[in-house]
């Protein structure tokens, strides 16, 4: 009697999918931040990563050469085309640059479910204008009432506050006002004060979480911020809590840094494939 030739199930023969990240950002052509730092992120930490690009940047170790923003209509029909059918864990957000985008990217995360990562990026690593002055107001008004948590940088809290932080003791007035504008969490990043540690707080406002790590003199740290909160969506996205997650993205983040490189006759990025 001759048997049928046996068809594997594909259900016993699939691999489980990682945890799915998406980010909605810019691309930076040099690969050292934006959408291209947040997929290495992704990737570096056992996750699905996806994107939804905002803007086109010329830029390189040297500085931003150029930006141009995508229309509303590409934005929106990227997000739902990934959100519709593959699905998302967590979100987080870059370079807007619009009051427009702002507007299109806080309608879509609407009722998304899932942890959203703002990381309110308005000037580059060279000192380059990544946020219209307009499109600040939105961030504000729509942005950050959305965030799960908003991650910015000292720089950024002035552009967002006018809250000008420069010691250590400085970074729980930063974030009381950030919080003001309606996100559940701010980890303030202090990694541009003096010390000899890089110091970031992690507050809802009631409890404090106090993230310390060594400071490193290498100057190649073109990402950093990108990094950090890419690697924050990518726990979250695991099921880690928030103080989890972002001890643990603090020191992904960390080790970058250390392992960062020369390119070009600039700033080079973080490392991010450093544990590979």
């Amino acid at each position: 009697m001759t048997r049928a030739p046996h068809t594997p199930d594909p259900a016993a023969t699939t691999t489980a999918p990682p945890p799915r990240v998406l980010t909605v950002a810019g691309s930076d052509s040099g690969g050292g931040a934006g959408i291209q730092a947040d997929l290495k992120t992704m990737l570096a930490l056992g996750t699905h990563g996806m994107s939804v690009l905002t803007a086109v940047t010329a830029q390189n170790s040297l500085g931003v050469q150029g930006a141009w923003p995508l229309p509303a209509e590409a934005i929106r029909a990227q997000f739902r085309s990934v959100a519709d059918d593959i699905g998302v864990q967590a979100v987080k957000t870059g370079m807007l640059g619009t009051a427009e985008t702002v507007r299109t990217v806080a309608a879509l995360l609407e009722g998304v479910g899932v942890p959203v990562v703002v990381d309110p990026v308005g000037v580059s690593k060279h000192g380059d204008r990544l946020l219209d002055a307009d499109a600040v107001h939105a961030v504000r008004e729509v942005l950050l009432p959305a965030a799960t948590v908003v991650t910015p940088n000292l720089d950024e809290v002035a552009q967002l506050t006018g809250v000008r932080v420069t010691a250590e003791s400085g970074l729980r007035a930063a974030a009381e006002v950030i919080l003001a504008y309606g996100p559940r969490w701010a980890l303030i990043k202090g990694g541009h004060l003096p010390g000899g540690d890089a110091v970031d707080l992690l507050t809802d406002g009631s409890a404090e979480h106090w993230l310390r790590a060594p400071r490193h003199s290498n100057r190649h740290t073109h990402g950093t911020g990108c990094t950090l909160a890419s690697a924050l969506a990518c726990e979250l996205a695991r099921g880690a809590t928030l103080p989890d997650a972002a001890r643990t993205a603090k020191e992904y983040v960390t080790g970058a840094i250390a392992a960062g490189f020369p390119l070009g006759a600039g700033i080079g990025p973080v490392h991010h494939g450093y544990r590979i």
